[in-house]
């Protein structure tokens, strides 16, 4: 019976988010639940079957080559980052079914390993990660056993019969941040542990490039063009930094009031996990 739906026109097998097991669904229900999330998100802008990447290209390497012209960068970096016309291409979206929630709702995935933007992306990321899990080591987990761990050491000490957990998932987190802001956290980053440059790299030079990158994220998706004109690009290797600055810099308030209370937090991407005393709790959402 499986092997009769495989052969559907109409299905489709996807790997599921977050797990190794596959999700059997449905290709209009896919179409459906994407438009769905492209209304309510108001991330992307269609262009119709107008293909972006021929001027894209051009702009790229235009952008890089003013960059060297005025020596924001070097001709070493310039020659790293700028792009092959022919080794190129346009990033695609697809979705991953989040089977282990109610509905198997989507989570979207800009694929863009060819695309025009992504080398700066992935310089840049190789640049701001190392500071930023530096910077966040205490709030921040990668892994459910580090977040195990680190439980374990705290309730030895801290435990109690009032002690509640709450987990706590950030909806959208990709397209819920401003493009602006999310660039913005990335200064407030370097600010934050007092850097002038990172490597050879002026602090202004990683903004541009950033604003840059965040930008210019075009994709097609089921024949037609999109830009992204919310939130960053889930798949671009600096959306994650990006997001994780954000939100570090957005939370920092609640952290406080946690810890202050004898709590714990950590947060791993877009799922926070809080221990608090019940008494506590419940004065945080009331206030």
């Amino acid at each position: 019976r499986l092997k009769h739906k495989f052969k559907l026109p109409n299905v489709i097998l996807q790997k599921s988010d977050k797990s190794k097991v596959f999700h059997l669904g449905k290709i209009e229900d896919y179409r459906k639940k994407s438009k769905e999330y492209m209304k309510r998100t108001y991330a992307y802008k269609c262009l119709g079957s107008e293909d972006p990447l021929p001027d894209l290209i051009q702009r790229t390497n235009k952008y890089l080559l003013d960059l060297r012209l005025t020596k924001w960068i070097t001709q070493k970096e310039y020659e790293k980052l700028c792009i092959n016309p022919c080794e190129v291409e346009l990033a695609h979206l697809y979705y991953l079914p989040k089977a282990h929630k109610s509905g198997s709702p989507l989570r979207p995935i800009i694929s863009g390993l060819g695309h025009p933007t992504i080398k700066i992306s992935k310089f840049l990321d190789d640049l701001l990660r190392p500071l930023f899990d530096k910077m966040a080591q205490e709030t921040t987990v990668n892994s459910d056993f580090e977040l195990i761990k680190k439980l374990q050491e705290w309730s030895k000490s801290n435990m109690n019969q009032t002690t509640i957990f709450c987990t706590i998932d950030v909806l959208d987190l990709y397209t819920m941040i401003p493009q602006l802001e999310g660039v913005l956290s990335l200064r407030k980053m370097l600010d934050y542990l007092k850097l002038k440059r990172v490597g050879r790299l002026r602090i202004e030079t990683i903004i541009r490039l950033s604003r840059f990158v965040m930008k210019n994220n075009y994709f097609s998706y089921d024949g037609q063009f999109y830009h992204q004109i919310r939130g960053e690009a889930m798949g671009s290797p600096l959306t994650l930094t990006m997001a994780n600055c954000y939100m570090f810099f957005f939370e920092r308030a609640i952290v406080k009031q946690i810890h202050n209370g004898g709590g714990l937090y950590f947060r791993y991407i877009d799922d926070l996990f809080i221990v608090i005393v019940t008494k506590y709790f419940i004065w945080y959402i009331e206030s």
